[in-house]
């Protein structure tokens, strides 16, 4: 069964009674040679312990399951676990959980798999993209490494150096290094979606940064809160009114708080390195 042919998609579809659901983001991928791209760029082995999220009827997981030791696969829609079951009913080192990722605690439920490293490998809802990469990189048992199909644009964001950062770049690259793959058109996917996609491989740092995430995160959503407006002004307003205490100080003493290491207070936020960004938190805390 060829599960990349658009009428083999219909055909199990249309026995479920089933129609591709936009709000889930249920674009299947019918493209052979992006499959088997995911599949070597992941560099998949008999070692590996793999989660994947959203499966849908299961084409990226029947190749993951030929390669990892392992897979856990998460659906949302409970309409595919039925296709999903019998797609993979040959496989017995898959796991089909029925749940959404962003609620589900893995943690407890996937315990001896999580305690160990494991990868995250992935053609993503593009609903779910930024929250899902979030949970992972700020949980206490983060993977080894994500391989992620995401809209072109979101992984241009997320790879993006000064001068084009946003909250969403430093958010992924305090806690990893992103680097995009490969790039696949919209054509490659059923229904067609109406933006391209790129593959990302994500990778934790081995060690945390040095700062306080919390405080961290504080000075970054200050600092972005008005993207278009110099860094000082965006600190002195964002900072005073951040929950839950605001940190004391006017315009002139960030001002002069910034020179002292070595950032000139008029320039945006986008301009910010992650280092920039750490020893902003550092000498304000």
């Amino acid at each position: 069964m060829d599960l990349t042919s658009i009428k083999t998609i219909k055909e199990i579809l249309k026995k479920q009674g089933i129609q591709p659901s936009k709000r889930l983001g249920q674009n299947f991928l019918i493209n052979k040679k992006v499959l088997f791209k995911i599949i070597s760029s992941a560099d998949i082995t008999k070692k590996d312990i793999i989660l994947e999220i959203g499966p849908g009827l299961g084409t990226l997981t029947l190749e993951i399951a030929k390669k990892a030791k392992k897979v856990i696969t998460v659906e949302k829609d409970p309409k595919m676990i039925e296709i999903l079951k019998e797609t993979l009913k040959n496989f017995k080192n898959v796991k089909i959980i029925q749940g959404d990722i962003l609620k589900y605690n893995f943690q407890s439920i996937f315990n001896f798999q999580f305690s160990k490293k494991y990868k995250i490998v992935a053609n993503l809802p593009y609903y779910i993209v930024s929250p899902v990469i979030r949970k992972f990189l700020e949980s206490k048992y983060p993977p080894k490494e994500m391989f992620l199909m995401v809209q072109k644009e979101v992984a241009q964001r997320i790879c993006a150096k000064p001068p084009k950062m946003s909250i969403l770049a430093v958010a992924v690259q305090f806690y990893a290094e992103p680097k995009i793959l490969f790039k696949g058109s919209k054509g490659s996917f059923w229904p067609q979606p109406k933006v391209d996609s790129a593959f990302l491989k994500i990778k934790p740092f081995s060690k945390p940064k040095e700062v306080n995430p919390d405080l961290f995160f504080k000075i970054v959503k200050a600092g972005f809160s008005h993207p278009r407006k110099q860094l000082a002004n965006n600190l002195s307003k964002g900072l005073a009114l951040s929950p839950p205490n605001g940190l004391k100080l006017d315009k002139e003493q960030i001002k002069t708080l910034l020179l002292d290491i070595g950032i000139e207070p008029s320039i945006r936020a986008e301009v910010l390195t992650i280092d920039n960004w750490i020893k902003l938190t550092k000498a304000f805390k």
